[in-house]
Order: structure tokens, then C-alpha cells, then sequence
């Protein structure tokens, strides 16, 4: 079985993102998915700090650190683009303004309940940050991750035991080695594999009965 690289797991999270929606990517892992968005769509990334309209990283030598995302990157401005007050940013993602936002995340349940900002190992983050207003606000969530821990465990779950920022919130789950859908009734249905894995593999690596 070889896994797909985490530019591989950015590129397919673009494919799915449809022409005309509103973005945001979380800190970390979905921030690379804005260097795989198609040109000839208009897609629309929003950044909790108050961009509304970033383009990709910014080539070597050409960073603005005026001009920077969540997660403190440099980023891009595109024609049209614009920057505004954090709490007019949180007014719209709680305001159910954003179509889609991508977040990483620690564990995700079978019910789409979601856990990504604390281990509760000593020197985590102390808080939940805006990943609580992403999931709560967003129409759509999307999580980027690996399937398993480095220990072999699945970090997709029947139930999360690590503190949750939101419930039944995930709709889709993309990782190094398949896409899952979330569906009604705590379904976990196989959109794709990636990896060639094979449906046996899959439910032996999440101990969950997938549908396929």
C-alpha cells in the first residue's frame, strides 16, 4: 500500500471545492490546498485574521509579512482581494457566510463529531481558537489527515476521546490514504482509495464498518 503525500491529499481537496465558493483553510495541513485551486475557477479564500480573497504562497523572495494568513504565512492577494477587522472576519464565519472550510484534526467520529485542538498532553494550546466558529458556522466541513497515529491507531473513531470542537460538524474526511463522506446516521461510506488499500485493509485499519 503506498500513502499519498500531503501535497497529493491538498490537491484532491481542490478538486472537490465547486466554482464560486467562499473558503476558509484552517492552520497547518489545509493551507496548502490554496497552490492546488484551479486558475480558471473563482474560488474565494477567507483567512479569520480578515482576508477575503488570498491567492497562492508567494514565490521565494516576494513574501509581504503586512500580508499573512491564520497561521502566520505569508500569502497572496488576488485582484478584487481585500482585508478587513478579526471581528468582522468572525461575524462571518459565524454569520454562515462561508461555503467550505478546511480544518486538520486530531480524531474525527463516525457521526462527524470533531476533535482538533487539544491532546491534553502538557504544553497544548490552551484554547479552541476559531476552529470552533469554523466548524459551528461553515456549511460544509472538510478535515485533512493522516488515518492513522504514528502508533498504527485510527484516527478516524467510533467515538472521540480527546476534547471535541464541534459536533456531527465533518462532512468529508481526506487522508494519505482514502476519502471518506460522512453521511446520516453515523455511515461512513469510502469515496475514494486512494492508496489502493482494498476494503478489508480499510475496515481493519478504522475498525469501522465501512460502506463502500
Amino acid at each position: 500500500m503506498k500513502r499519498v503525500t500531503r501535497d497529493e491529499i491538498a490537491a484532491r481537496v481542490a478538486k472537490d471545492i465547486p466554482e464560486g465558493a467562499v473558503v476558509n483553510l484552517g492552520i497547518g495541513l489545509p493551507t496548502r490546498v490554496a497552490n492546488y485551486l484551479p486558475t480558471d475557477k473563482d474560488i474565494f479564500l477567507q483567512s479569520e485574521n480578515g482576508v477575503l480573497g488570498m491567492g497562492p504562497a508567494p514565490a521565494p523572495g516576494e513574501e509581504d509579512y503586512d500580508l499573512i494568513n491564520a497561521g502566520k504565512q505569508p500569502v497572496t492577494l488576488l485582484k478584487g482581494g481585500s482585508y478587513f477587522h478579526h471581528a468582522d472576519s468572525f461575524a462571518m464565519m459565524r454569520g454562515g457566510h462561508l461555503d467550505i472550510c478546511v480544518l486538520g484534526a486530531f480524531q474525527v467520529s463516525r457521526f462527524g463529531d470533531l476533535a482538533n485542538w487539544s491532546t491534553g498532553e502538557p504544553g497544548a494550546i490552551p484554547a479552541v481558537g476559531g476552529a470552533m466558529d469554523l466548524a459551528a458556522g461553515a456549511r460544509d466541513v472538510f478535515v485533512m489527515m493522516d488515518l492513522q497515529t504514528k502508533e498504527g491507531v485510527s484516527k478516524l473513531v467510533e467515538q472521540c476521546t480527546y476534547p471535541l470542537t464541534g459536533l456531527k460538524c465533518v462532512s468529508r474526511i481526506y487522508t494519505d490514504v482514502a476519502v471518506f463522506q460522512i453521511e446520516p446516521g453515523g455511515v461512513v461510506r469510502v469515496v475514494e482509495d486512494m492508496s489502493g488499500a482494498g476494503e478489508e485493509e480499510l475496515r481493519r485499519m478504522t475498525g469501522l464498518d465501512l460502506v463502500f
